[in-house]
This record gives C-alpha cells, sequence and structure tokens, in this order.
C-alpha cells in the first residue's frame, strides 16, 4: 500500500504540473475567466492532495483499516474532484458539458474530507 500511495503522490503531482501547464497556455485561449478560474482549482486541489499523498507515504505505515481507507479516500476524492472538474470546464467549453459530472465533484470533495477526517482521528489516538 506505501508503493502505492507513492505512486499516487507522484503521478497526480506529475499530471498537476501537466494540467497547470496546459490550463495556462492552450485551454487559456478558449476558456472564459470562469472556466479558467475552475480549471486551475481542480489543478491546486490536487497538487495540495498529491502533496499530502507523498508526505503519508512517507509518515504511514498502512497496516491498519482506518490508514488504508485513509490513502484511498485521498486517491479517489483527487481524482473525481478535481478530473471531474476538468472535465465540466473543458465539455463546456466545447459547448456540449456532460452534465453528469456535476454530482461527482462534491462526491470527490467528500472523499478530501473523508481523508482528512481520518487523519486527525489518527493523531487524536496519539
Amino acid at each position: 500500500m506505501i508503493i502505492t500511495i507513492k505512486v499516487f503522490a507522484a503521478l497526480y503531482g506529475m499530471l498537476a504540473v501537466i494540467f497547470g501547464a496546459f490550463g495556462a497556455h492552450a485551454l487559456k485561449k478558449i476558456f472564459t475567466d470562469d472556466q479558467l478560474k475552475n480549471f486551475e482549482t481542480g489543478v491546486k486541489y490536487q497538487m495540495y492532495h498529491a502533496i499530502v499523498l507523498l508526505v503519508l507515504g512517507f509518515n504511514f505505515n498502512f497496516t491498519t483499516t482506518q490508514e488504508i481507507v485513509m490513502g484511498y479516500a485521498f486517491i479517489i476524492g483527487i481524482f473525481l474532484f478535481s478530473f471531474s472538474i476538468y472535465g465540466l470546464c473543458i465539455s463546456s467549453a466545447k459547448g456540449k458539458k456532460i452534465k453528469f459530472l456535476g454530482p461527482i465533484t462534491p462526491l470527490g470533495g467528500l472523499g478530501l474530507v473523508l481523508g482528512w477526517a481520518l487523519l486527525l482521528l489518527n493523531f487524536l489516538k496519539l
């Protein structure tokens, strides 16, 4: 599990840099200001949580169910939150907004909140 956490940390961090550059250069030409702002929010949350995953990967053993669920909550939460925002922004810019992605974003947010809550519980046990 530790390797999985570190791999996703590196993958999500790398993709955040790529998507950030893509948004700042290529998408800036086709996005409205609101779409660009939303896209940047997805990139920021992805990078912040990639760093969280990296820190977790070096500080936890992921031997307990709580730690494992915490790791997956962050991994899945990042994917659902950020990637649904990317999909909404890009599809909206092309005039064919993929509406089913709208409710997925808050589910990703809940995953991130769950990850943080489990991290807090872990600290309170110490």
